[in-house]
């Protein structure tokens, strides 16, 4: 398996983020390519800056996340320009050579018949079929749901469709069992996430957070009183069994580091780096 980080967790530019991830040792990066510094409006000039930048430090870019935030998915009059922005996304990761673009889709519901279920279904398939056609797999981060209720609404698709595994959403939000959903997801997994976290009100509702984070962006997120992000390690996710059972699976993709919160986020990206690479060193 390999390490890596995502660029804006260093809060500065993607180009210093790239140069810290290399001081780090990692094999690659995530960067976010919706708005901003980086984004399919990128000039043809600002594009081999960031390839040269990256080359010079011997990175490849694990993933690109394509989340817009607010709904995702879930909101049909919203999805035709969600779609065309997705789809620009994933040009762009042709581009820079990953296979892999990763976003936040909404809350899937866990009935099938609920009407938001094919409003959803129906622009992950359109999506899907064009990151297939590209070669890059549209990978739905874990969240909300389930991983039975994820798996059933990827298999719905019709391919283009994979999975995002962050076990810090699974133990902070749903109380899924992280070892358990790389198991009943292992056909589908492309990325991961290195987060940790707790939760701490077994009676929140995963809609209500995720809607929260829907109005109020990472902030309002992060305000939620039913669970805390904390450092790698420092959480309830089950690193050792975690990263076991990835490797049963034969997953060799990538770990990426995230942290979206705390004093110091290059301090716990140093430590996380340190805390799994020495965990691999040990399965």
């Amino acid at each position: 398996m390999k390490l890596g980080v995502i660029t804006d967790c260093f809060k500065t530019t993607h180009e210093e983020g790239i140069r810290q991830a290399a001081a780090l040792g990692l094999d690659g990066v995530q960067i976010y390519a919706t708005t901003g510094e980086f984004s399919p409006a990128l000039s043809q000039e600002e594009k081999a800056r960031y390839q040269k930048a990256l080359q010079e430090n011997g990175l490849v870019v694990s993933a690109l996340c394509g989340d817009m935030g607010g709904y995702g998915f879930e909101r049909e009059e919203d999805n035709a320009e969600r779609i065309k922005k997705t789809k620009q996304i994933i040009d762009l990761a042709v581009e820079f050579k990953t296979k892999v673009v990763t976003t936040h889709i909404g809350v899937i519901p866990d009935e099938k018949t609920h009407p938001r279920y094919g409003v959803m279904l129906a622009a992950l398939t359109e999506c899907g079929l064009y990151a297939k056609e590209k070669g890059v797999t549209l990978a739905i981060e874990t969240g909300p749901e389930k991983a039975k209720t994820l798996l059933a609404f990827v298999q719905d698709t019709k391919g283009g469709v994979g999975v995002n595994l962050d076990p810090a959403n699974f133990t902070m939000v749903t109380g899924q069992d992280a070892v358990e959903a790389v198991y009943l997801l292992k056909d589908y997994i492309v990325h991961t996430h290195v987060k940790d976290g707790k939760m701490l009100d077994k009676n929140q509702n995963p809609t209500d957070v995720y809607h929260a984070f829907a109005v109020g962006g990472v902030d309002a997120l992060n305000a939620c009183k039913g669970f805390a992000e904390l450092p790698i390690g420092e959480g309830d996710v089950d690193w050792d069994n975690y990263l076991k059972a990835l490797k049963e699976i034969g997953y060799d993709g990538f770990l990426t580091i995230e942290r979206e919160c705390g004093e110091d986020p290059a301090a716990d990206i140093t430590a996380a780096t340190k805390f799994i690479k020495n965990k691999l060193s040990r399965i």
